[in-house]
């Protein structure tokens, strides 16, 4: 669905990376808990405890090695009933595949607009990104402007790291479109001004993303 509070141009389209322009992790994580008798959902609600000061929001800001994320991980996991290893939440993150319709979309969107890719990661992904996106190498070279959390230190959804994105795009928020997979991470940059797609089913948020910039970003 499409949220906007502000009618505006569009100069600009901002992408998520894993969930948007790749499968999503969450797949992963639902099967690691199914072979292992967890809880359904159980690694995104260690995540979702203390979402801003937790080992995953450590590791993506870049506060923590990936030894320490390990450590503190299993320590928070064991402490709401289940002990899992970080080492296996990293690997569900490098599990995404890129999805060809909505890389079309961005290079489309390249063509005419402003373009820019917000990830959270992890500086082992990072030196850059993860393992879909050093597998396809230049297939992100049309983005004007890639932000890592774990680069810049801050991460969605922070507000500060939708201001860089704009900041390094010399736009204004209002002159934005974000999608992105989690509708925690829309809500503030809804906020400044930006429109938003929260991307469920890729097809539909490419739709709308038409919508919104008024190209074609498929064929036919």
């Amino acid at each position: 669905m499409i949220r906007r509070d502000h009618a505006s141009v569009i100069k600009a389209v901002l992408f998520d990376f894993g969930g948007v322009l790749t499968t999503s992790p969450f797949e992963a994580m639902a099967s690691y808990e199914i072979e292992h008798g967890l809880p359904a959902g159980f690694i995104r609600s260690v995540n979702a405890t203390n979402g801003d000061a937790n080992a995953w929001a450590k590791l993506e800001r870049g506060e923590v090695s990936i030894e320490e994320f390990s450590d503190l991980f299993a320590e928070e996991s064991a402490s709401l009933g289940y002990e899992v290893p970080g080492e296996a939440v990293l690997a569900c993150f490098s599990s995404g595949r890129l999805r060809p319709a909505m890389l079309e979309a961005s290079r489309r969107c390249a063509r005419v607009l402003k373009t820019g890719l917000l990830t959270n990661n992890f500086s082992a992904a990072s030196d850059a990104l993860p393992a879909a996106a050093r597998e396809f190498g230049p297939v992100l070279e049309h983005f004007d402007v890639v932000l890592e959390s774990s680069r810049v230190g801050v991460r969605k959804p922070e507000v500060r790291f939708y201001e860089l994105a704009c900041e390094q795009l010399a736009i204004e928020p209002s002159e934005a479109v974000f999608l992105d997979d989690l509708g925690v991470n829309l809500k503030p940059a809804r906020s400044m001004g930006m429109a938003t797609i929260k991307v469920v089913d890729p097809a539909e948020a490419i739709a709308e993303l038409e919508q919104v910039v008024g190209l074609a970003l498929r064929d036919g």
